[in-house]
């Protein structure tokens, strides 16, 4: 049985094979058929943080492989009340055929995944956000990006970039992440990507520049600098981030058809300017909607490797 907490647990076949089947059942979808990989099964839905895109697409997703979506937010379980992880999860898994998990710490869902007797995927912790980077790849695929690209990640060294370096490093093609100082990603994070980039080829950047990050970028990307629970340090980061906003200048550094990319939510005036956004709503909202085809494609890999 597998989980899927983390991009350093698959291979890039494994990677590249569950973006295949995200395009199939994408394809599928899109004339309107609705194929029943998952009939009956329940997929426990765990959330600890609140989410639209997260939310949404698991729910539709799962319903639209023929099975149900249970929302469970910590408050309507003995989560929040203090139950340990471990003893959740073996109730949880008992009753249910897949999990998902938008927590705080990746211990937690590391420690969930130990105890359960069912299939775990990250929806998104303080450390990776791999859910995310299946759907923004499917998007690169989509726009004719996935050969030899070039992407530059501007912002926060948070769990997006560190998911991007996670499939870089697997898949084999150039990353170059600019954050201010004393935010790059962390330090164990970054060797588990060097050591990745080792066989598979990848090129790693870290810089403080995001002008350098940007040159012939072949894609954009960027998230918010205040995540959930950072709201207090709002005013700091804001004045630590100044000259990362992703803005007409930066963006112009890049290709002429370089695709933007951002996970949102979007904070205009902040990581990305209002200009920047709007030019490139297109494939962030193609991006936005690939979150339910990927995350699709993941709970069928999950599926079919129970055993």
């Amino acid at each position: 049985m597998r989980h899927f907490l983390t991009l350093k647990d698959y291979t890039k076949e494994e990677i590249l094979e569950i973006i295949k089947l995200a395009q199939n059942i994408k394809a599928e979808t899109k004339r309107g058929e609705y194929v029943p990989y998952l009939e009956g099964q329940t997929l426990a839905m765990i959330f600890e943080k609140s989410s639209t895109r997260t939310r949404v697409s698991f729910e539709v997703g799962i319903y639209q492989l023929g099975g149900i979506g249970l929302f469970l937010s910590k408050n309507d379980i003995q989560l929040g009340r203090g139950e340990p992880m471990r003893d959740t999860a073996r109730v949880i898994s008992r009753m249910c055929d897949m999990v998902m998990i938008r927590t705080y710490a990746q211990s937690d869902l590391e420690e969930f995944a130990a105890y359960s007797k069912v299939p775990v995927i990250n929806g998104l912790t303080d450390e990776y956000h791999p859910v995310q980077l299946m759907a923004d790849y499917l998007t690169m695929v989509e726009y004719g990006k996935e050969k030899d690209p070039i992407v530059a990640y501007v912002g926060d060294g948070n769990n997006m970039a560190h998911s991007w370096l996670m499939l870089a490093s697997k898949l084999g093609f150039e990353l170059r992440v600019a954050t201010p100082k004393g935010y790059e990603p962390k330090e164990e994070i970054l060797e588990d990507a060097f050591e990745f980039a080792k066989q598979s080829g990848a090129k790693i950047t870290l810089l403080n520049d995001p002008k350098e990050a940007v040159e012939d970028a072949d894609v954009v990307t960027t998230d918010t600098w205040i995540s959930m629970g950072q709201e207090d340090e709002k005013e700091k980061r804001v004045r630590d981030f100044k000259g990362f906003m992703v803005d007409n200048n930066l963006m112009s550094l890049a290709k002429d058809d370089a695709l933007f990319l951002h996970c949102l939510p979007a904070y205009r005036g902040y990581e990305v300017s209002e200009e920047v956004f709007e030019a490139h709503e297109k494939e962030i909202f193609d991006e936005a909607e690939n979150r339910l085809h990927a995350q699709k494609g993941v709970m069928v890999w999950l599926d079919k490797h129970r055993k």
